[in-house]
């Protein structure tokens, strides 16, 4: 069941004895447990029938002790048992599982990794309740998720600016929301938020950042990388070297299946489909990018790329001779001087 669906039938007050909320991204763990815990129980009944567990300091016999009690003046109580990743004998709970008491909603919140399907106790919750996988957005599925999140709230987002926030924020819902949350509170409802609303209220720059940079290298426009170089020397923190040899990857993997796409003669709504873009001028900027760049160009953008992600992380580098923003001034000057020909 996806996110969406067992958002709903939980508000529906459709209930599973246990649920197995477990994967990458906490966000939709933190979602779902939050509904569950407004609507399984009544605010009044909550006092003697709401119970909440901690996986560092509980063994599954607590668990399934507070499973097993009967509900008390309620039709059903909740036990809500977190961080159950850091929880020794997780498999234990195997056995209750077979057998669920029906008047417990049991919710087994598992954030920041999956529990392995092949257990017994994941096979057995699977069969007699509700296993969700939550997992992490692809980076380009992010744009599109900040404009629905805003749409669902009666706000709007220029392209440039979703893309702007998600190129900034990452990929952590958690964040992303926060910021959202924050940017939502001096906006009214209906309001469109452009890049000047993200630049001023949200700090990032609409012109100085790792999307332009990416977009300047491209290009091979040589001015506005250097620009762009000196914003983020006296900003450190506005580009740190990971992220950006991380952005980049991402850029030019869009590049590079650009070209095979193009070799293959797909259609441009085919190639707009398969990059997730959503919007003609995107694509637009990545085919001037293919245009910079043959294929031995590509190999070699890689290489660089694992090249400075490795000194980034010292490996073969002394950062402290060195540091990061002449790493990434050398990076840069040296994507923007691969061997290429223009392709037509």
């Amino acid at each position: 069941m996806d996110f969406t669906a067992l958002l709903k039938s939980i508000k529906a007050r459709k209930f599973s004895p246990v649920y197995l909320l477990h994967g990458e991204e906490p966000y939709f763990i933190d979602q779902l447990e939050e509904a569950l815990e407004e609507h399984a129980l009544a605010e009044h009944e909550r006092a003697f029938n709401q119970t909440i567990l901690y996986g560092k300091d509980t063994d599954y016999l607590q668990v399934v002790d507070a499973a097993r009690r009967f509900p008390m003046m309620a039709e059903r109580q909740l036990i809500l048992l977190r961080e159950a990743q850091d929880m020794r004998d997780i498999k234990e709970l195997a056995g209750y599982a077979e057998k669920p008491a029906p008047t417990t909603v049991l919710v087994i919140s598992h954030k920041h990794k999956k529990l392995n399907g092949n257990l017994a106790v994941t096979k057995a919750i699977k069969k007699n309740g509700i296993v969700f996988e939550s997992k992490g957005l692809y980076d380009n599925k992010v744009p599109a998720w900040i404009t629905g999140y805003l749409r669902d709230r009666k706000y709007k987002i220029e392209p440039e600016a979703s893309n702007l926030l998600a190129e900034f924020l990452g990929t952590s819902l958690g964040k992303i929301t926060n910021e959202l949350d924050k940017l939502m509170l001096n906006l009214p409802k209906g309001t469109e938020v452009t890049t000047q609303i993200v630049e001023d209220q949200v700090g990032v720059s609409k012109d100085y950042n790792v999307f332009e940079l990416q977009r300047a290298i491209g290009h091979k426009d040589v001015m506005k990388a250097t620009r762009i170089l000196n914003y983020f020397r006296g900003n450190p923190k506005a580009a740190p070297l990971p992220m950006v040899t991380g952005s980049l990857y991402n850029y030019f993997s869009k590049v590079f299946l650009l070209k095979e796409l193009h070799a293959k003669r797909e259609s441009r709504q085919e190639i707009m489909s398969a990059l997730g873009l959503r919007f003609d001028f995107f694509l637009a900027d990545y085919e001037r990018t293919a245009r910079n760049y043959d294929r031995d160009g590509m190999y070699a953008v890689f290489a660089l790329l694992r090249e400075y992600d490795l000194k980034s992380k010292g490996v073969g580098s002394n950062l402290a001779g060195k540091g990061e923003a002449e790493l990434l001034k050398e990076l840069v000057w040296r994507l923007m001087h691969v061997d290429s020909h223009t392709v037509s």
